[in-house]
């Protein structure tokens, strides 16, 4: 089957990973596997018998404290899903069975390198039905005192402008903007999540973060970023909102195109912002796209030549 830009897609074969979750500490392995056209992203745990599956989607999640958790009706949840989410956005895959052994993903190294790498290893399934989008009708905003988000209306792209503004003078005032569907996304892939080493204290008191490290995210004290190796490019902490934003605007279901202003956003932000978004039918339209000839792919097409 030849590729094509505009059709569903998924992984094309079963990659397994495994590591400690961020914030119960814990053990815990993946599986992604293979799923039909219209299926959607689901997630699956496979440490229960019943009641185990899992979608992701905004009005699923039941807490934004420093990830985003998804819950059923029943009370089983699949959290810090917003790394993977980004990931599976950006590669174009509509479709993934997710089989996970516990109730957090794994945080690996705090980025969403090693999720693109292990599925880019394996690579895509195309099929012949067609991709469906989210298109932003109208200006909408939602904001929480100084911090919002806007979304615009585009014509065939996902813009993120996104705007971080920090008291420490290492992370300071940041300001990163990506053609989502365009741009070489290494940078925003590779970036870590992060903290200010204060509020490590009240964090873990707080019953999270027992599976941080430096291995898994950038501590900054003072002056000081206390990772060894330092910082993977310049922007990296609003870089890693940006990813942050990306994953959790993707449990809408659909990739989006919009034009999208954060600033000082997180994973409350978007998902109220999502909520907004639909609850009134003029806000959006879902289309699916069936012509062969539109100008672009709504898929990373860096990364589609390397794995067609």
């Amino acid at each position: 089957m030849s590729v094509s830009y505009l059709t569903q897609k998924t992984i094309k074969s079963s990659v397994s990973l495994s590591g400690v979750a961020l914030h119960s500490g814990l053990q815990v392995g993946i599986c992604i596997k293979p799923a039909v056209p219209d299926s959607g992203i689901v997630f699956k745990r496979v440490d229960l018998k019943n009641h185990n599956l899992v979608y992701p989607n905004f009005m699923n999640v039941s807490n934004t404290s420093l990830n985003t958790t998804v819950e059923n009706e029943f009370g089983t949840k699949v959290s810090t899903i917003e790394h993977l989410m980004g990931a599976l956005f950006c590669l174009g895959i509509d479709n993934a069975l997710i089989e996970i052994d516990g109730d957090e993903v794994p945080i690996l190294d705090g980025s969403a390198k090693i999720f693109i790498e292990k599925i880019v290893s394996v690579g895509l399934e195309t099929s012949d039905s067609p991709i469906k989008i989210i298109k932003i009708n109208k200006e909408i905003t939602y904001s929480d005192g100084e911090r919002f988000i806007t979304a615009k209306p585009s014509t065939l792209s996902l813009d993120i402008d996104f705007r971080l503004k920090y008291k420490n003078p290492v992370i300071g005032n940041q300001r990163s903007k990506f053609k989502v569907y365009e741009d070489d996304l290494s940078e925003i892939y590779n970036s870590r999540t992060y903290c200010l080493f204060e509020d490590i204290e009240f964090i873990k008191k707080n019953g999270l973060a027992k599976g941080g490290s430096l291995e898994n995210a950038v501590v900054v004290k003072g002056n000081e970023i206390l990772n060894p190796e330092g910082l993977r490019n310049n922007k990296e902490f609003v870089n890693h909102k940006i990813l942050d934003c990306i994953g959790d605007l993707y449990t809408s279901g659909y990739r989006i195109v919009a034009n999208i202003t954060c600033s000082q956003g997180g994973h409350y932000l978007t998902n109220k912002f999502l909520r907004k978004v639909f609850q009134t039918k003029e806000n959006f339209s879902i289309l699916e796209i069936k012509e062969k000839n539109l100008p672009h792919t709504l898929i990373n097409r860096n990364f589609l030549r390397s794995i067609a």
